[in-house]
């Protein structure tokens, strides 16, 4: 299964130019950021937004409201389907 999960930019990545950290559901992943911004004001103007994240990059923007729609669905799904649960952390 292919999906993109919402999660929050909360810091650029200082160790790598390009990436942030990004909390998804609870837990802090290094997520290249260089579709959603190219140059250094933009990435910075990234913090505390939204981005839909798939194997590692930032796909594109989100409001808030998007993002938290999407996470309840997901965590709806993941409560049938185990594929989506794994991918959240609900289940080992």
């Amino acid at each position: 299964m292919c999906i993109g999960i919402p999660g929050q930019i909360v810091a650029l990545d200082e160790t790598q130019a390009g990436t942030a950290w990004v909390d998804v559901c609870g837990v802090r992943r290094s997520v290249n950021i260089m579709l959603v911004a190219e140059d250094a004001p933009g990435r910075a103007a990234l913090i505390g937004h939204w981005v839909l994240v798939h194997v590692g990059f930032a796909m594109s923007r989100l409001d808030e409201d998007e993002a938290l729609e999407t996470l309840q669905l997901l965590q709806e799904m993941g409560e049938v389907e185990s594929d989506v649960g794994l991918f959240l952390g609900q289940r080992e």
